[in-house]
């Protein structure tokens, strides 16, 4: 496939078109997941709960990116990211048992996490501080559409040519293969503006980055392993329903995500993370009281709708963080983001069994300890300025 020259030289594309690529193989995975599980492989709420633990365990060493850097340039890296989670999931159906969705969660999720640190990394090196956020907003909306089209496939190989699920995991998981084979092959190397550190870095001043990426991980466990598995076994949604659900989700970030960066530009880090939190709060305490299935779904939209605003946690670190710090920082964060992902599943995945509002009501106290969290974010972020307690200069530890 050619491409022409004045597209190859332009990173911003290549990041879109990756961008497109992951919501293919993963959002697919994610769709049929609940539905897969419970009626091929006979799960339940503690064999999810520990598969999401397992799938969570490659962004706990996401950290590794950075020695994997020694070996390999950060492009090239993103690539082989890519093309793992695309057969991760293409395999995912050809192996309906525990063990054998085991195993390809865990191949899918080492393409996924570290591609997702690589995307941050890469993205936050290749823009500058004064559009970052509208950039970061694009490519959530880049994603979004290809979650559309994504859930428009799934819906068609469904219910109209009703294919088996190991037909349309391959197929989608193929179609991410193939876009990362293009990418490699047609896009140039792109200069990197500062060397980065190729050792881990862990800088006290970033302390407050640290705590709400930490937050973070562990409330965004409650929307992504329970709030869907919430959909199929409490209120009985079907894959075409659960489809349609996210496709609700994802037309919405194609129109409101590149706004939302923008306004987060606007009216900054500090207010975005309010507004993110406060929500929160509300989302998951609907979710543990919630008893009508329509409810359910658009506190399902509400909550998802949230995510966009996590830009500001990034573009947060991009203003107080040196440029050489960012690829390894990148790998660091993911990795502290998933200590508790790690856990959180199959623990609450034991929880769940007796109390599912218990879950939702633990989400809550998550998202208010962010908000506390976030009320120490400064108006205007720089390297020198990192919280409203205390300044610190650049470049130090």
């Amino acid at each position: 496939m050619k491409i022409p020259t004045q597209i190859r030289e332009r990173p911003e594309v290549l990041l879109m078109l990756m961008a497109i690529a992951v919501p293919l193989s993963f959002a697919a995975w994610q769709t049929l997941l609940n539905n897969f599980a419970i009626e091929r492989v006979a799960f339940t709420g503690q064999e999810m709960g520990i598969l999401q633990s397992l799938r969570e365990i490659p962004g706990f060493l996401a950290f590794g990116v950075v020695f994997l850097l020694l070996l390999v340039r950060e492009q090239k890296l993103a690539y082989i990211s890519l093309a793992l989670l695309g057969l991760g999931t293409a395999l995912t159906g050809f192996f309906p048992s525990v063990i054998g969705l085991y195993i390809t969660t865990v191949i899918m999720s080492v393409g996924f996490h570290y591609y997702e640190t690589l995307q941050t990394s890469l993205a936050l090196q290749w823009t500058d501080t004064s559009n970052s956020a509208e950039v970061l907003g694009n490519l959530i909306a880049a994603g979004s559409f290809a979650s559309i089209l994504t859930f428009g496939l799934i819906w068609l190989g469904d219910n109209l040519l009703q294919l088996d699920y190991q037909w349309i995991y391959l197929v989608m998981g193929g179609l991410t293969l193939m876009i990362a084979l293009i990418s490699w092959l047609s896009f140039l190397l792109f200069p990197q503006k500062t060397e980065q550190h190729k050792h881990m870095v862990l800088r006290k001043r970033y302390w407050l980055f640290y705590l709400l990426t930490f937050m973070s991980g562990a409330r965004r466990q409650i929307f992504v392993v329970f709030a869907g598995f919430l959909m199929v076994e409490k209120f009985g949604y079907s894959v075409s329903q659960i489809a349609m659900l996210f496709l609700i989700n994802a037309t919405i970030n194609v129109f409101l995500a590149p706004r939302i960066g923008r306004l987060i530009g606007q009216i900054g880090e500090r207010r975005a993370l309010l507004i993110e939190y406060s929500g929160l709060i509300l989302v998951f305490v609907g979710y543990a009281l919630v008893e009508n299935a329509t409810i359910a779904a658009g506190l399902y939209i509400i909550d998802h709708l949230f995510f966009a605003l996590a830009i500001a946690l990034k573009t947060y670190f991009q203003k107080i963080a040196d440029q050489e710090d960012i690829a390894s920082t990148a790998g660091v964060s993911f990795s502290i983001n998933h200590i508790a992902a790690v856990a959180i599943p199959a623990v609450f995945g034991i929880i769940w069994m007796s109390s599912p509002a218990l879950v939702f009501y633990a989400g809550a106290a998550m998202a208010a300890i962010s908000l506390m969290l976030s009320l120490l974010v400064p108006e205007t972020p720089t390297p020198g300025r990192v919280s409203r307690l205390a300044y610190s200069s650049a470049g130090g530890n």
